[in-house]
C-alpha cells in the first residue's frame, strides 16, 4: 500500500508559501509507516522544531488500475475521508534551498493521520464537499473540493501514468490555505462537512 500526496493543489495555499501555481499535478509518495489511524496520538519528532498541520481530503483506491482515462477514474474509488499531512517545515525549507528531495520532511513515521472513511455515495457531489480543521477548538483551515486545481479524477488519471494504483492505496489531495505549526498537547479535529472524522492529540 502506498500513499500518493498532491502538493500545491489549492491556489491560496501555493501563494501563502510563495510557490508557483502548478501546470500539472505535483505529487510525492509516503510509506505505509506514515499512516496513523484510530485517533492515536501524534508524537512530535525530535528532528524538527516546526511541524505544521495540513488538512486534506483523502480517497481510497478500490481497483487495480494503470493509465486510467479521466472519464473512468470515478470507478476507482468509493470512499472519501480527511487526513493530516504533517510537514517538518524547517527541514523542507532546508532541502528546497539545496535543491534536494524533501521526502524526509513529509514522509516520516506517523506523518499521515487519517480518519474514518465514508462511502462517496453519501455525498451529492464529491467535487463540492466542505472540510475543515479545528486546532484546540478554533477553526484554522477551511476548504472545499471545488477549489482544487486538479480534481480527484484528473489526479488519478495523471498519477496512473507513472504508477500502477492498487487496492488500498490512499490519495491525499492537497491542503487549503491556513497551514501552521502544532505544539505538544494540541488537539486536532478534522471535519468532512459537519461530521468529525478524525480527533487526536499531539504528544
Amino acid at each position: 500500500m502506498k500513499i500518493v500526496c498532491i502538493g500545491r493543489n489549492y491556489i491560496d495555499h501555493a501563494k501563502e508559501l510563495n510557490n508557483p501555481i502548478p501546470k500539472e499535478p505535483l505529487f510525492f509518495l509516503k510509506p505505509d509507516s506514515s499512516i496513523l489511524t484510530k485517533n492515536k496520538p501524534f508524537y512530535y519528532p525530535d528532528f524538527s522544531k516546526n511541524i505544521q498541520h495540513e488538512i486534506e481530503i483523502v480517497y481510497k483506491i478500490n481497483r487495480l488500475g494503470k493509465n486510467i482515462q479521466k472519464q473512468f477514474a470515478n470507478k476507482y474509488y468509493s470512499e472519501i475521508g480527511v487526513g493530516i499531512d504533517f510537514t517538518a517545515r524547517d527541514i523542507q525549507e532546508r532541502c528546497k534551498e539545496k535543491g534536494l528531495p524533501w521526502e524526509k520532511a513529509k514522509a516520516f513515521d506517523g506523518s499521515s493521520p487519517i480518519g474514518v472513511l465514508l462511502p462517496k455515495s453519501k455525498f451529492d457531489n464529491i467535487n463540492n464537499v466542505n472540510f475543515h480543521l479545528d486546532l484546540n477548538g478554533k477553526t484554522v483551515q477551511k476548504g472545499n473540493t471545488k477549489n482544487m486545481i486538479f480534481s480527484i479524477d484528473e489526479i488519478i488519471s495523471y498519477v496512473s501514468k507513472y504508477y500502477t494504483l492498487k487496492i488500498g492505496d490512499l490519495i491525499y489531495t492537497g491542503t487549503p490555505v491556513g497551514v501552521g505549526p502544532v505544539q505538544i498537547n494540541d488537539r486536532l479535529q478534522c471535519y468532512l462537512e459537519n461530521q468529525i472524522l478524525l480527533d487526536f492529540k499531539v504528544k
